[in-house]
């Protein structure tokens, strides 16, 4: 029956040009997710699709609890990046197509980390001294609401189901809890002192705290949202991020000059690695092959080999480095250069700096979503 069903989605794609089929499947373990169909594989059961972000999803029907599907017009998207300008308040928008600011979008009070939704319909932004977010409608490039939190808030991470939004603030020393359907803070989560950074786990489990002044990670339990363990790390650690599988956790420690790797499984920190001086901003591919760090006072990147868990190369950016993200295809990596007021564009076969773009005053956050 479920063969018949999809053979037959899949010949309408073929007969009418322009038409997509997207699905939403609930699985075993709870977690929902919305994809565009790509393809049926009835040899072994197998459903693939792509999200929002371009990236490929391939699901086995045996762990689809519920799927449903709707027919419709395939969307014009583009792959944007967006820049949160600490000194002048505001957000640039970067066409990744063309590598110019299409747009300027004024915010709070020293706008710093910003997070997409998963659909990319919403950006989230963190106002430091307005301590709240900013909550931008990406169809119009316009500030729908805004949302009081935390005191200092620093950095943000949105569930893969897009639910919720995780907001570390470095003075409250907690996370504020935001229900993205009402845009209000459902819960305060208290976390270590001076939390800087944070990251979701791939299926939305767990979110990892980067305590700064605490020198550990807190890691939260995202179905009772408390602390459920403690894990020590470096001097410093500041920003995290976590490789698709879900494995390990990687922490950059801005005052110990190296980065700590947590094996999720464990929970404890598996191995060190020495980058640059100030490590600020991390990202990993999305193959999950490597890891690039944004070092603030060498004013480059030390991209890590994330097989060997060491420092491949080293690529020279602008002045005060911070905030990195990558395409969905992993091809490009954006650098947000805080004193240089722009952004690097590393071409990540090469790892060169392809080309450079001016943005506002202060760049420190960057996100990059397919916004259709």
């Amino acid at each position: 029956m479920m063969n018949s069903l999809f053979d037959l989605l899949l010949n309408l794609l073929r007969i009418k040009k322009g038409i997509c089929i997207f699905f939403t499947v609930t699985l075993l373990n709870s977690l929902t997710i919305t994809l565009k169909l790509n393809a049926f594989n009835p040899f072994d059961n197998t459903i693939t699709g792509v999200d929002a972000n371009n990236i490929p999803f391939t699901i086995k029907l045996d762990d689809i609890i519920s799927i449903n599907f709707l027919i419709g017009p395939c969307k014009s998207c583009n792959i944007l990046a967006y820049v949160t300008n600490i000194d002048s308040n505001n957000v640039s928008v970067i066409d990744t197509a063309t590598n110019t600011v299409n747009t300027t979008i004024p915010v709070g009070i020293r706008p710093r980390g910003i997070a997409f939704t998963p659909d990319g319909t919403r950006a989230y932004v963190v106002n430091t001294i307005s301590n709240n977010v900013s909550v931008i409608d990406t169809a119009t490039n316009t500030v729908s609401t805004t949302i009081p939190v935390g005191i200092i808030p620093e950095s943000i991470a949105i569930t893969p189901d897009g639910t919720r939004a995780y907001v570390v603030s470095l003075i409250s020393n907690d996370v504020s809890v935001i229900n993205t359907t009402t845009n209000t803070v459902s819960t305060t989560i208290p976390v270590g002192l001076a939390p800087q950074g944070i990251a979701i786990t791939p299926d939305g489990t767990r979110a990892y705290v980067a305590n700064t002044n605490s020198a550990n990670v807190s890691v939260i339990d995202t179905t009772t949202n408390t602390v459920s363990t403690t894990i020590p790390a470096g001097t410093g650690p500041l920003a995290i991020a976590i490789t698709p599988d879900g494995t390990r956790v990687y922490v950059t420690n801005t005052t110990s000059n190296n980065v700590s790797v947590i094996d999720t499984a464990t929970n404890t920190v598996s191995t060190t690695i020495p980058v640059g001086l100030a490590p600020q901003g991390i990202a990993i591919t999305p193959d999950g092959t490597r890891a690039y760090v944004t070092n603030s006072d060498s004013a480059n990147v030390s991209v890590i080999n994330t097989t060997t868990n060491t420092v491949s190369t080293i690529i020279p950016v602008g002045i005060r480095p911070r905030g990195i993200a990558f395409t969905p295809d992993g091809t490009r990596a954006y650098v947000a250069n805080t004193s240089s007021n722009n952004v690097s564009v590393i071409n990540t076969t090469t790892n060169t700096v392809s080309t450079t773009i001016p943005v506002g005053t202060g760049p420190e956050g960057i996100a990059i979503g397919n916004i259709c």
